[in-house]
């Protein structure tokens, strides 16, 4: 019977999420998906990181990612876990008048879809206070071309919100990078409004979030932005493809799963197809960028070894601008939602499930965090290790 030795064995949990010392990386990036309501795990997420010591020094968001991240960002390092509860605490507030829809101790999958209905409708007819508001009158009945008619809702107390809870000076002073993606309405084209490109404002913010047709587009210089979700909802691709390439620890935090079951009935099937829309195909951007980063390494090790002639060659010179031997830790951590959430869960407000999403958020990062792997520099050819914790380790 083979032996089976310690360098066989899984790594030990550590007993503790906190991180002893800053992991060897150059970077630390922190992308975050656009999900709406969803968000909440987003704030999970960032508590049990700086609880570790693991601040980022870039953050970059699409949509509730981009709201979250200004949030980050705008704040000192001290205040942030608490103007990002601030942020969604005030958003799932009842409705004026209205109580806390239901007992806190609903039992059974029926009994809670029915009340997250119930919520997402009130959502859709009160709006989520501090965040949107209805048009009244409703936009088909204002004039072709105007503002009002592009849009059901407001997005002027979202303004008023960043205003309140984010310090854009201390965004604009560069202490942590920020990045929030939108996407040009006359042209198509997908931007990044960058603190090292862009003085940020709130109207970058929100462009990021400006998702047609519930959002109205939002102005910018004289151009029109919407929601960066419409091209891509992840920004891992501006990340990972950034220069000067740095040793990177990114945690991706992704809130659709790609994965999902066959749908049964045309609800599931509207659910899936938004999972899969917003998802992005992060686990094949990641994948594509390994094979790239593969090649990266292997023409960084085989230039020493080419003969001087070749050395100077266009060809080669064009090779090297691509070479290097940096390496990236991928962290993914995905929001799984309950099977009642269904295909109203990026609208649903109430202040029972952004207190579930942002508890599932805390849980999944604490836990990842605790795999000694995930701070480790990657040994492997290519320099790219992944991790995602519902299928390398749930505990």
């Amino acid at each position: 019977m083979r032996t089976v030795s310690k360098s066989d064995k899984a790594p030990a949990h550590r007993k503790s999420h906190v991180a002893a010392e800053r992991p060897p990386f150059e970077r630390i990036a922190l992308l975050l998906q656009g999900g709406g309501a969803l968000g909440a795990y987003q704030g999970g997420v960032y508590q049990a990181l700086t609880e570790a010591r693991l601040d980022p020094d870039w953050v970059a968001g699409i949509s509730i990612g981009a709201i979250n991240a200004a949030l980050i960002a705008g704040n000192p390092q001290e205040h942030r876990v608490a103007r990002l509860r601030d942020f969604w605490e005030d958003v799932s507030k009842p409705p004026s008048g209205l109580s806390h829809l239901g007992p806190t101790d609903i039992k059974g999958e029926f009994a809670r879809g029915v009340v997250n209905r119930v919520a997402a409708a009130g959502t859709l007819l009160f709006g989520a206070p501090n965040f949107f508001t209805p048009r009244l009158p409703p936009p088909f009945l204002e004039p072709p071309g105007s503002p009002e008619a592009l849009s059901y809702y407001s997005t002027a107390p979202l303004k008023a919100t960043l205003e309140r809870l984010v310090d854009f000076d201390r965004i604009n002073a560069g202490d942590m990078r920020l990045s929030v993606g939108a996407v040009n309405v006359r042209s198509g084209n997908f931007v990044y409004f960058d603190t090292t490109t862009h003085h940020i404002t709130p109207l970058h913010v929100i462009a990021s979030g400006s998702l047609p047709p519930g959002f109205p587009p939002t102005e910018i210089e004289g151009e029109s932005y919407w929601d960066g979700g419409i091209v891509s909802n992840t920004p891992l691709q501006w990340v990972l493809e950034s220069r000067p390439r740095l040793d990177t620890l990114a945690f991706q935090v992704d809130l659709w799963n790609a994965r999902g079951e066959m749908p049964r009935d045309l609800a599931e099937a509207a659910t899936r197809e938004k999972e899969i829309r917003f998802s992005s195909r992060t686990r094949a951007a990641t994948d594509e960028f390994r094979k790239r980063q593969a090649l990266r390494h292997a023409f960084a090790h085989l230039r020493d070894k080419l003969p001087p002639e070749l050395r100077q060659s266009p060809e080669a010179g064009l090779l090297a601008s691509e070479a290097d031997e940096k390496v990236f830790n991928i962290i993914q951590l995905i929001y799984r939602a309950r099977n009642y959430e269904g295909t109203s869960k990026d609208f649903e407000f109430s202040r029972r499930t952004m207190e579930e999403h942002w508890r599932s958020g805390y849980h999944d990062a604490v836990h990842t965090l605790r795999h000694p792997e995930v701070l480790r520099r990657p040994t492997t050819p290519d320099g790219v290790f992944t991790f995602d914790l519902a299928t390398q380790g749930r505990e």
